[in-house]
Formats: C-alpha cells, sequence, structure tokens
C-alpha cells in the first residue's frame, strides 16, 4: 500500500492524510471546496478545516473523486449522510481489489444503514475496513499520542492498513467487530450533544458523569441487538471515543450542545459553522434504528426530540430525571 488516496478534505481527512505521510507513503487528498485543494496544493495548508498545522508539501489535493481513488487504499472520510452518494459516484471508477477504509461516523437516515452497510451496497465486492476512535483531528495531524480501532473481517487486511498508517504515536489496534466498532463512535456524537446541554444548562459535573455513564449503557444494548460484541463497546471505538467527545469543547457535537444549552437557536449554530456536527443528523436515524430493535435509549430518543421534533430542553430533561427508579444491570 504504496499509495493511500482520502475522499474528503475536512479536519479528519486532512489529518489522515498527515498521517499517512509519516509513514512514507503517497497521499492525495480530495477536497469538495476547490479553494481548499488550491490551499493544500500552493500553501500546504488548510485553512478553512485544520487551520494552523503544517502540511507535508508532498500530500497533492485535488476536486476529482476518481483521482484520489486511484490508490492502494482509500480512505472514505465524507459526511455520513454523504458516503451513499460518494461511492455511487466512485464505483464506476473503483479498481478491482482496491479496499476502502470507512472513517465517517454515523447511521443513515430513513434507511438505519450503518456505514458498512451503505458501502456493501455501493461498493459490492469491494473489501473494507472501518477506523475509528477517539481522535481530535488537529491532535493527530500534531503527532499527539492517539489510539484507534481499526474493525475488518479480513485480518491480512487490517494488518496491512495498520503498517500503512501507523505510528509509535498512531497506535492501531485491530478487531473483526464491524458493528461494534461503528455504532460506539456514531451514537456518541448523539451523547456528546447530550453532555454539551449538561454544560450549556450548567447542571455539574455529576450530572455529565451519569449521563455519559447511562449513554454507554444505551450503546451497549444497540450494539448487542445488532450483533456487535459488549466489549468493544467497552474500548477505544466506544468507551474511548464517548468519553474524548463528551467532555471537550473541541467536540463540534459537545459544542453544539452547549450552544443550544444556553439558549441558541440549532438553525443559526449550523450556519454559523463550516463543519458537520454528525449528532444532528444521527439523532434521528439511532433512534429510528433502536425502534426497529426494541431497544430502549430514552437518552437518543430526548436527544432527537430537542433536535427534530422541536422539544423543550427542560422538558426534555424533566421527562429523563421522572423516569422510574430500577436496578443498575450491565447491559440496561
Amino acid at each position: 500500500m504504496n499509495k493511500i488516496g482520502i475522499i474528503g478534505g475536512g479536519a479528519w481527512g486532512t489529518a489522515l492524510a498527515v498521517a499517512a505521510r509519516r509513514t512514507g507513503r503517497q497521499v492525495v487528498i480530495q477536497a469538495r471546496e476547490p479553494e481548499v485543494a488550491e490551499a493544500i496544493n500552493q500553501s500546504h495548508r488548510n485553512p478553512l478545516f485544520l487551520p494552523d498545522v503544517d502540511l507535508d508539501p508532498a500530500i497533492e489535493a485535488t476536486t476529482d473523486p476518481a483521482q484520489a481513488a486511484a490508490a492502494d487504499a482509500v480512505l472514505l472520510v465524507t459526511p455520513a449522510q454523504h458516503l451513499r452518494r460518494i461511492c455511487q459516484t466512485l464505483a464506476p471508477a473503483w479498481t478491482a481489489g482496491v479496499p476502502a477504509v470507512i472513517c465517517a461516523k454515523g447511521i443513515e437516515q430513513e434507511t438505519c444503514a450503518l456505514m458498512s452497510e451503505v458501502v456493501e451496497e455501493t461498493l459490492p465486492g469491494v473489501s473494507f475496513a472501518v477506523l475509528a476512535g477517539p481522535t481530535f483531528a488537529a491532535e493527530v495531524a500534531r503527532d499527539k499520542p492517539t489510539a484507534v480501532t481499526l474493525a475488518a473481517a479480513d485480518p491480512g487486511l487490517a494488518r496491512e492498513l495498520a503498517a500503512a498508517l501507523g505510528t509509535p504515536r498512531l497506535r492501531i489496534y485491530r478487531t473483526d467487530d464491524l458493528i461494534g466498532t461503528q455504532l460506539g463512535g456514531a451514537v456518541k456524537n448523539v451523547l456528546a450533544i447530550a453532555c454539551g446541554i449538561v454544560e450549556g444548562r450548567n447542571l455539574g459535573e455529576n450530572a455529565r458523569a451519569a449521563l455519559i455513564t447511562r449513554g454507554l449503557a444505551e450503546i451497549v444494548r444497540l450494539g448487542v441487538a445488532k450483533g456487535a460484541h459488549p466489549d468493544t463497546l467497552m474500548g477505544l471505538s466506544g468507551l474511548g471515543d464517548v468519553t474524548l467527545t463528551c467532555t471537550a469543547m473541541q467536540s463540534r457535537n459537545y459544542s453544539l450542545g452547549v450552544a443550544l444549552g444556553r439558549g441558541g437557536v440549532l438553525e443559526s449554530i449550523l450556519e454559523a459553522r463550516a463543519s458537520i456536527a454528525e449528532g444532528v443528523f444521527t439523532a434521528s436515524s439511532v433512534t429510528d434504528l433502536a425502534r426497529r430493535l426494541d431497544v430502549d435509549m430514552p437518552i437518543c430518543t430526548a436527544i432527537d426530540g430537542v433536535l427534530n421534533h422541536y422539544a423543550d430542553i427542560d422538558a426534555a430533561i424533566a421527562g429523563l430525571l421522572s423516569r422510574p427508579f430500577k436496578p443498575e444491570a450491565p447491559l440496561g
């Protein structure tokens, strides 16, 4: 895997380009915005999505997805709700034998499909892996110590990809649990919005700790119903990602929740941002998936109500706090 293609010129795609260059790989990154591609090629910066980080001059940028996909492995780093469209665009030009690495975190709206299910439908026959875990793009780009999970059904592919992307400061742990690796990364964005609301409403650190713990129980319940291994959700792509995203203002979802908790209007908050907070879209799809699988997810349901059904924040909080007392169980 000497050449790595990256579809998506946002912060995470750019950080992964930097990481791949550290292992000596040739890197081509595709950006939707022409100004982003131009800035990467000419000034070796991505001022729109990853400012103040110098990029290796050898990183090439393009606006043509097919050009980036002409590689030995292709990282799909588009927003989750756009993944189906971009894969359909790439399908005619995809080279046989080239694996895809899914780096998007989310659940598709309406279909409730995981990102791997989207890839299986749109890129039939393509081998794929999932990269997830607790990562802030700027820290990976600056070579701060980071650990992630790489899930693949084929252990040989997982080893090849780990060698192509991993460094002593970007530690890659392998698993074959594709479902668990994806669900942790998707649902934690919804929980992060909830934790941000707790901060914005000044409800205290106790409340946030409780929300994280009970939210993790929701993830495990959904994961087990979907076929995931519970231990995966106690790892980097579950507990690790939840811990990071639910506690730091660097998180787009957490900071959005803080703004909502302080009285902000969702539409205005979103309009003021260049980057996408995936939890806004995943809230509806995760609660829909939970209903289909008959899984109780009260925190995610409450956040879906606030984001998509005009529910009052204080009423949603009161509804969660008034739930009946019950025994604490590992999955309950």
